[in-house]
């Protein structure tokens, strides 16, 4: 029986196992892309959640919001049961609300925009929306309350399908990368046939022979994994610096998610390269033992 752990099989000289890691970049590429956006839309929508949660806003048409009716529906919310604070939005915060739509060079004074309530309830609070929309209606006719979790469970919609989107595209890209190792592997059978039946003759015992096509796809793939995430990690810096700004009329506004990743989400897409060639490896021992038991 064969024990020796040198390469037998001459598998670096086979052209169909050197496009293994070029098959294998571009499956990564995506999986990163896809993985990428998934963490980053959970991750917006977590702040997102934390900065709305117990919040409503209240919208006074432009037209007819005196200073009265302002301090009179500021009077009725403060009143209400489960409403801890209620306080208006003055010029210079809502000109902050605009300014990553209308840069600095537009006035809120300018504008024939509502007027805003920021509104707090508590926790766990028994407030009847229902009945507090309808008392505004009557303090201030035109009166709009958003309530901002029904908007949230939209996004949340919105999230649930775009990850369902990015699983899938996930997982067909892990099934092509499957498919091309049992390609490659079993055209390295092909080519090298005479070898593996000289190496059979001579007493090497399957596993033998699957050990070195294994390890020579656990290299290429972790090889061709690596590639893939370096193209990932600059389309996804690329990405990250373009959400900042972009320059419309000479101000900044932000039109682009943000893809910017922290340490623990890009730790994860790290582990892609090593689950690429751990599948690689996998595949190709298990195409090559199902192909040596067809053997005489």
């Amino acid at each position: 029986m064969i024990r020796r752990r040198q390469q037998d099989i001459p598998l670096r000289r086979d052209g169909t196992a050197r496009l293994l890691p070029w098959l294998i970049a571009p499956t990564v590429y995506l999986a990163a892309i896809a993985i990428a956006a998934m963490l980053a839309l959970g991750g917006a929508l977590q702040e997102w959640d934390r900065g709305l949660a117990g919040t409503l806003t209240v919208e006074l048409p432009p037209n007819g919001s005196s200073d009265a009716t302002v301090n009179a529906v500021v009077t009725l919310l403060r009143r209400t049961q489960g409403v801890t604070s209620a306080a208006p939005l003055d010029r210079a915060a809502e000109g902050k609300l605009l300014a990553p739509y209308l840069g600095t060079a537009v006035a809120p004074e300018e504008l024939d925009l509502p007027r805003l309530i920021d509104v707090r309830i508590a926790a766990g609070g028994a407030l009847d929306v229902a009945a507090l929309r309808a008392k505004l209606t009557s303090a201030a006719p035109g009166a709009v309350l958003d309530d901002h979790q029904q908007w949230l469970d939209r996004l949340y919609t919105l999230a649930l399908s775009v990850e369902a989107a990015g699983l899938a595209i996930v997982a067909m890209v892990s099934a092509a990368s499957v498919l091309t190792v049992v390609f490659t592997t079993r055209a390295g059978l092909a080519v090298h046939r005479d070898v593996i039946e000289l190496l059979h003759m001579m007493g090497a015992r399957d596993g033998y022979i699957a050990r070195q096509f294994q390890r020579e796809a656990l290299q290429l793939g972790f090889t061709g994994g690596i590639g893939g995430l370096i193209l990932a990690a600059v389309t996804i810096w690329g990405l990250g610096h373009a959400a900042d700004a972009v320059s419309i009329f000479g101000e900044e506004a932000a039109l682009l998610p943000d893809l910017r990743l922290v340490a623990w989400q890009w730790g994860a897409l790290v582990l892609l390269p090593v689950a690429a060639g751990i599948a690689a490896m996998v595949t190709a021992r298990l195409t090559v033992l199902r192909a040596l038991a067809r053997l005489p």
